[in-house]
């Protein structure tokens, strides 16, 4: 199922969208807090963003370019300030359409339909890789928190990067060890050790402790 993260704060127009995206099947969810429109993106996860220019607080070209630094994911304008100015505008912060308000809902549906076939079919777009409010950069190899950022190495990139895709799933240390083996870096039951405790020291470094648990005969895990 899809995720839609509305960022609107006119009450009508959100109630609408939230209802007619729900009747397509997707998973829509509104910002809920206009202070903390990150915070609640990596908690949600979203596939496409439905983001307003006029705003309380920061204006959509804002938390546009703050998405642009963790997501490559669809942002799709909603505004009544639909001059050549602000559609210019909108689509140079990053976004990939505009929408003028008032707007029929099923041409939203149809445009959010084309830009998820267009992103996902084609697996073009990197999965948002978040925990914690902490965000994966599959981009650079960085992890972002809280206004830091945290430069890995290669093996701690990938070992991060498998227990983000499994989050919530137990990893054990044969299946860490094949996926860094595929990056042409052999490991063995020591250096995997040595790698984690490093990658753990980091993390608790940024306010991050006991992200990464130990499941005791098991393997790894990220809740």
């Amino acid at each position: 199922m899809y995720k839609i993260f509305l960022v609107e704060d006119d009450e009508a127009i959100a109630a609408a969208v939230v209802k007619h995206i729900a009747s397509w099947g997707w998973e829509p969810r509104r910002a809920v807090d206009l202070t903390k429109v990150m915070e609640e993106f990596t908690a949600f996860s979203p596939h496409l963003v439905l983001l307003d220019i006029g705003l309380p607080y920061r204006n959509g070209y804002h938390w546009c370019a703050e998405i642009r630094k963790l997501s490559r994911i669809p942002i799709v304008f909603l505004s009544s300030a639909s001059d050549n100015m602000n559609i210019v505008m909108a689509m140079n912060m990053g976004g990939d359409d505009f929408i003028a308000k008032p707007f029929d809902l099923e041409v939203l549906s149809a445009k959010i339909q084309a830009l998820l076939r267009r992103t996902y079919d084609f697996g073009s777009a990197p999965p948002l890789l978040e925990a914690r409010g902490a965000v994966l950069d599959t981009g650079d190899n960085t992890l972002r928190y809280e206004g830091q950022t945290l430069e890995l190495t290669r093996n701690e990139y990938r070992m991060l990067q498998v227990l983000l895709e499994q989050k919530g799933r137990t990893v054990s240390r044969d299946t860490l060890m094949r996926k860094l083996w595929e990056t042409d870096s052999f490991v063995d039951e020591n250096t995997l050790t040595v790698n984690m405790a490093r990658l753990r020291r980091k993390l608790e470094g940024i306010g991050l402790d006991g992200l990464i648990r130990t499941k005791k005969g098991l393997g790894y895990l990220i809740e």
